[in-house]
């Protein structure tokens, strides 16, 4: 294993204990079990995650195999068996074996430590965020400017849509760049800012706990019902639900916001690892039309926002530090390097 590789190794799995740590010992201070966020899906973990890095060989191996051949079956196995030896080296499985497994602790953690939250602390500091939006938009509710201007039923559709994405998303693209891209570096330079920037998102919601605006003033948002109305609902029914009864998982918590944090995050390792220039526009707008969103639903302040950028430039530039990658100083539009000849570097 290169030095490269063995830092993001490290700073990977240490961020995976750390936060494991963390959600074991609050379950037991609160006397709450862990549990698996994701259900019955696949079974249970101890099967899920062999079944995931199984999937993604198969993902990389099966379209590619289908396509080059053309449907001729006997031309499938060297197909295979060429790209197993061209791309799946031990440093690509590596990667993905514990790309997927540190990624997925780290999930689960965040997910068990954002529902424990409101067991932990009962301080809410929803009125102070939203006096410093106040400020912030001159003495108006920034809701009932951001509905002026843009209205309240169309746009209401277009930013749910966009909003509602996030979710499949986050393992889609943590899955592509762990399989698919040509530099390893960039993989673990993802898988591991992602991994950082989830933990950071944690850290600071038990640092300021909040609901945020749209729950904790629903009178702002009079808007079209689209899927984020009822997926609002079933949030604010869910922790309910684990404050007086037997519910299992809440998610609610405004400071920060992650999607403002990954989004940019995807937006960063695009421009820095992705030669196209259109997908470049796409994850840029994509990333616009979520903070906007946050905004327009009452997801979140303009300070979670604001922590939400932080944490990933934060996140970015450690992960990329630890990954090998030195940073010229001409901006966006310059690509990272890594500092070692056993990494390729693509360029422009």
């Amino acid at each position: 294993m290169t030095p490269v590789y063995r830092r993001a190794y490290a700073l990977l799995v240490a961020t995976a204990l750390a936060i494991g740590a963390w959600a074991v010992v609050t379950a037991v201070i609160i006397d709450r079990p862990l549990i698996d966020p994701e259900g019955s899906f696949l079974g249970p973990s101890w099967l899920r995650l062999p079944l995931l890095c199984l999937g993604a060989l198969l993902l990389d191996l099966v379209p590619r195999a289908l396509w080059l051949s053309r449907g001729r079956v006997k031309e499938m196995p060297e197909i295979v068996r060429d790209r197993l030896r061209s791309h799946w080296n031990r440093e690509r499985v590596l990667l993905v074996m514990l790309g997927i497994v540190s990624f997925y602790v780290i999930y689960v953690c965040y997910r068990n430590l954002k529902s424990f939250l409101p067991l932990v602390s009962d301080r809410m500091y929803d009125r102070e965020l939203h006096l410093v939006d106040r400020i912030l938009f001159f003495g108006h509710e920034p809701a009932g400017i951001i509905h002026d201007l843009l209205g309240r039923t169309v746009v209401a559709h277009v930013l749910s849509t966009f909003y509602l994405l996030f979710i499949p998303m986050v393992a889609i693209l943590v899955t592509v760049w762990l399989v698919w891209s040509r530099n390893l570096s960039f993989g673990w330079w993802f898988v591991t800012s992602q991994g950082l920037a989830w933990t950071l998102g944690t850290i600071s919601y038990y640092a300021l706990p909040t609901l945020g605006p749209g729950l904790e003033y629903p009178h702002l948002y009079d808007l079209a019902h689209t899927g984020t109305t009822d997926l609002m609902n079933s949030l604010v029914n869910a922790r309910q639900n684990v404050l007086w009864s037997d519910g299992q998982a809440q998610t609610v918590a405004g400071f920060a916001s992650l999607h403002t944090a990954i989004s940019l995050l995807w937006a960063l390792m695009v421009q820095y690892t992705v030669q196209s220039r259109a997908l470049r526009i796409v994850f840029w707008v994509n990333f616009g039309l979520t903070v906007v969103a946050t905004l327009y639903f009452g997801w979140h302040y303009v300070a979670d926002d604001i922590a939400g950028v932080f944490i990933a430039l934060v996140s970015f530039y450690v992960a990329g530090v630890a990954t090998g990658q030195r940073f010229d100083r001409h901006g966006l539009a310059s690509h990272p390097t890594t500092t070692t000849a056993a990494v390729p570097v693509d360029r422009d």
